[in-house]
């Protein structure tokens, strides 16, 4: 059996007049994350955990912020493409683990749901994914409520 590990990392500024949609969950608050997609950070970083850990690339490689078509596109459509450029090369996801990094909304209510849509999109169980949320006690551009980040480890491995 042959493992490998890749580690993703994203942010995006909040903006006024967009969703805020982390792990496909629409999260109530004033703005939303800016991006050429849905904005969705925390998809976005496990994309590339995901491509990391099979020496894929990185979401900009497979997914072009410029292209026309992948304007508003959910990020959990991006996450079953992602699943399936892994599938083809061999691997299969053991888990992911991902962190959300956000001073306002609260987002630990949310969790739950962020887990199944992610593994639902992977097409994996629930259990192989862990999905938190934290503060940054006011510091940064998180903690000045001006952005969200997400990281995210992801364990792969061929048969």
């Amino acid at each position: 059996m042959q493992y490998r590990v890749g580690t993703g990392a994203d942010a995006h500024a909040l903006a006024e007049g967009r969703a805020l949609i982390l792990g496909g969950v629409t999260v109530p608050h004033t703005t939303g994350l800016a991006g050429h997609s849905d904005g969705d950070a925390l998809s976005h970083a496990v994309i590339d955990a995901l491509l990391g850990a099979a020496g894929a690339g990185d979401i900009g490689m497979h997914f072009p912020p410029g292209e026309p078509t992948l304007a508003g596109i959910s990020s959990l459509v991006l996450l079953e493409r992602t699943a399936g450029v892994i599938a083809a090369d061999g691997w299969c996801i053991v888990n992911v683990d991902a962190t959300m990094l956000a001073q306002r909304p609260r987002l630990s209510p949310h969790v739950g749901l962020m887990r199944r849509n992610i593994a639902t999109a992977l097409s994996v169980e629930d259990q192989q994914v862990s999905v938190k949320a934290t503060t940054t006690d006011y510091l940064g551009f998180t903690g000045r409520e001006e952005g969200i980040a997400a990281t995210a480890v992801a364990l792969l491995c061929r048969p």
